[in-house]
């Protein structure tokens, strides 16, 4: 029996253009990530690394201005749909289940959401859940099992009685290793508010 639910953020709730930022990258020159480009967007997102020395590598590095990078940076971050809001109020409501957010991302990209979608959107949306993790504050990201270990640990979670819904395959793999439960959503195939047509919820 589900007690627990863990979402991710990006192409669950928020739509994404996962491409979007590698061509908006190509057209400022960079068109070929390194091992140490990769390796500096991970740290980013792990917040072992700040906003300004960020974008400091990338001026530096390749003569991007900062401006021109954070625009390039953020056209992956597409649209909120309302239909997803109003699913997650009413789970919410309802308070049938613990609900956690869990997501690799950063400063930038949650600033502009922030600024573009307004705060009390923003804090609407955060309030839903009874616990908010976001990968920049935690130092720590999907799929490495000790972020998937911390919210069992720190919460005192049963992993089957949890289930874990991400888009990204290798993320639910990893969950699934430590006997979470487990929704690889598929965006364009399937959405969020069908959460309940899925086996964990079918007795």
């Amino acid at each position: 029996m589900i007690k627990n639910i863990i979402f991710d953020f990006g192409d669950i709730f928020i739509n994404l253009d996962k491409e979007a930022t590698a061509k908006a990258l190509a057209q400022l020159g960079i068109t070929e990530i390194s091992e140490e480009t990769l390796m500096i967007c991970q740290q980013y997102e792990m917040g072992l690394l700040s906003t300004t020395s960020f974008i400091d590598f990338f001026e530096t590095k390749f003569q991007v201005p900062s401006e021109k990078l954070i625009t390039a940076w953020n056209t992956i971050l597409l649209d909120f749909p309302a239909h997803r809001l109003k699913f997650i109020q009413e789970l919410a409501k309802n308070a049938n289940y613990n609900l956690f957010l869990l997501s690799n991302t950063n400063e930038l990209h949650i600033s502009w959401i922030q600024e573009n979608w307004g705060m009390h959107l923003y804090n609407t949306f955060k309030n839903c859940f009874g616990y908010f993790y976001l990968s920049h504050e935690m130092k720590m990201r999907k799929p490495n099992a000790i972020i998937y270990e911390y919210i069992l640990k720190e919460h005192s979670l049963v992993p089957l009685e949890t289930l874990f819904i991400d888009d990204t395959k290798e993320n639910t793999d990893a969950a699934k290793l430590l006997g979470i439960q487990t929704w690889n959503l598929i965006p364009g195939q399937d959405d969020i508010i069908h959460l309940f047509n899925q086996k964990q919820f079918s007795n």
